[in-house]
């Protein structure tokens, strides 16, 4: 079977699913839903991600086992345990049962909301009085005869708030909003709840919302409230997700220098070796060392042969002008004959291709040099 994509698109491949190993958290990205299904596909699990868990008290600022061990934690911040936040008014969550909810399958008659409305007005009546338990039965006989009327939540909810039972407030607001996701007082009494119980941020929503859709003195205090301890978390996460995007750009750099160094080490060993194209011919100092042999530089004192010499290593190719002169064709032989056969005609000379003389001084070009000896003279 073939591969049926160009292997050159491994090497970012490989860093994708390095990255996404080391970093699972990028698997719950939107724009990467199409891998997180194709790894559920095959009976595989992806991490779930700790980001919609909500702070109660205190913030955590301590680095988690996930991140990379080679990522610089230096940073000041993080050597803070907790957030300094003010819990006044802080009271402990509340367990109880819950209560009972109006069944929205039911469509009340006329009647029935009519006894709804006398319900609602002697829950009222309790709350004046104080008398909350009693007030709260009302309210759920009035819920229970018309079950979609979104305010009756958002009230019995406010008789819990006073009964310090955040969570069954919670609980009475969430349907009111469910059913209406514009009520106030449904954001309003969630919100206070929400503070009760140390839930910064999401009692600072509720809070912010009921005072836009229906301003309200009360409300619009308690968001005075919370917002100190709801801004510092805010830009305590700010910060977090600003470091973790760091550290995850950081180990992205990291890994595509790897991977480009990896590929330079593969091309640089796939490469078939290539051998020097001066291998095995005379070097400078070899051929100075050949100038030195009395008999050549008895030679060269020859001013006639001397100016031939530096004819021909300005120009290997002048060469041809000499062939017919016996005394430097001779000298050349000689010369050439002392190199031992390395590349040109007899061995050759420093920087001429094979089968020419050579240029007579090292580093003479090759191009335009005369043939081979054995041709010299043939037309």
């Amino acid at each position: 079977m073939s591969f049926p994509i160009n292997k050159e698109l491994l090497t970012p491949l490989k860093v994708f699913t390095d990255l996404c190993i080391k970093n699972p958290q990028l698997l719950h990205l939107s724009d990467l839903t199409f891998v997180k299904e194709f790894i559920e596909n095959f009976g595989g699990t992806v991490p779930k991600t700790n980001e919609d868990e909500t702070p109660k008290t205190k913030i955590p600022t301590e680095p988690t086992t996930s991140e990379p061990e080679n990522l610089d934690n230096s940073d000041p911040e993080s050597d803070e345990s907790d957030l300094e936040l003010d819990l006044t008014g802080v009271v402990e969550p509340d367990n109880d049962p819950p209560q009972k909810m109006g069944d929205l399958a039911h469509q009340p008659t006329e009647d029935e909301i009519n006894e709804s409305q006398a319900k609602r007005s002697e829950a009222v009546s309790a709350f004046v009085e104080k008398n909350y338990d009693k007030a709260i039965n009302l309210y759920t006989e009035a819920i229970l005869l018309n079950p979609h009327a979104a305010l009756l939540y958002a009230k019995r909810g406010q008789l819990y708030l006073a009964l310090n039972k955040p969570n069954a407030c919670i609980r009475d607001c969430n349907k009111a909003l469910e059913l209406n996701p514009d009520s106030a007082a449904g954001h309003k009494f969630r919100g206070r709840a929400n503070q009760l119980l140390g839930n910064w941020e999401e009692a600072a929503n509720d809070l912010r919302l009921a005072c836009q859709f229906d301003f309200d003195e009360q409300a619009n205090d308690w968001l005075r409230e919370v917002t100190p301890n709801a801004r510092k978390i805010e830009e305590h996460k700010r910060k977090k997700e600003r470091k973790t995007l760091e550290k995850i750009e950081k180990q992205r750099q990291e890994a595509m220098k790897k991977a480009r160094d990896e590929a330079k080490a593969r091309e640089a060993n796939s490469r078939p070796s290539q051998t020097d194209d001066g291998a095995g011919k005379p070097s400078m100092s070899d051929f100075y060392q050949y100038l030195n042999d009395p008999e050549v530089m008895q030679a060269f004192q020859d001013p006639e042969v001397a100016s031939a010499f530096v004819d021909i290593s300005s120009n290997p190719a002048n060469i041809l002008k000499y062939q017919n002169h016996p005394k430097i064709m001779s000298l050349i032989s000689k010369v050439s004959s002392k190199f031992g056969g390395a590349g040109g005609m007899a061995g050759g000379f420093p920087g001429m291709m094979g089968g020419m003389p050579g240029g007579f001084f090292p580093g003479g070009a090759g191009a335009g040099a005369a043939p081979p000896s054995d041709d010299v003279g043939l037309d």
